[in-house]
């Protein structure tokens, strides 16, 4: 026969050695998945950071050889013109060449834009540490609500 704590009738009484060990082993228990949620939403930040990032670069490149092509296009328009100068062709390129490092540069800042902090890890974190406070005050935890499906909006509610 148990008890409502599912203690055995005449059970001896946990002490407080064996309860504080038990809240220690929950904390840690707690931290590691923390912290596993904050390598989650991380690496998807990273992800995209890493994009952005690697667009910038492109977007580097081809600014460099577009800038490399207008250095050309400078000595041939120097050096010749008849019909379309081969300077004008060269510029031609260069121009597009910009247009790409333009378009590539606007892609990248806008996949960089994506990069978000760990906003669930960061909310649980701190609900765990309000939950703790509570407990340790013997006060009960607000309670928090997430509105809608994926929302990161969340209110507390005290009680």
């Amino acid at each position: 026969m148990t008890t409502l704590n599912d203690r055995p009738v005449g059970a001896p009484e946990r002490t407080i050695g064996q309860l504080v060990a038990d809240a220690t082993k929950d904390l840690g228990e707690l931290i590691r998945y923390e912290i596993a949620l904050a390598k989650a939403e991380l690496t998807t930040s990273a992800k995209n950071g890493a994009m952005g990032g690697a667009l910038f670069a492109v977007a580097g490149v081809f600014g460099f050889v577009a800038f490399v092509f207008l250095g050309v296009t400078v000595a041939y328009a120097l050096h010749e013109g008849a019909g379309w100068p081969v300077w004008l062709s060269f510029l031609v390129v260069a121009a597009a060449m910009l247009i790409v490092a333009g378009i590539a540069a606007a892609v990248g800042l806008g996949r960089v834009k994506q990069v978000r902090a760990p906003e669930r890890a960061i909310r649980t974190s701190k609900e765990s540490v309000a939950s703790l406070k509570a407990a340790a005050t013997g006060k009960p935890a607000p309670k928090t609500i997430t509105v809608g499906s994926g929302s990161t909006a969340a209110r507390s509610i005290g009680h």
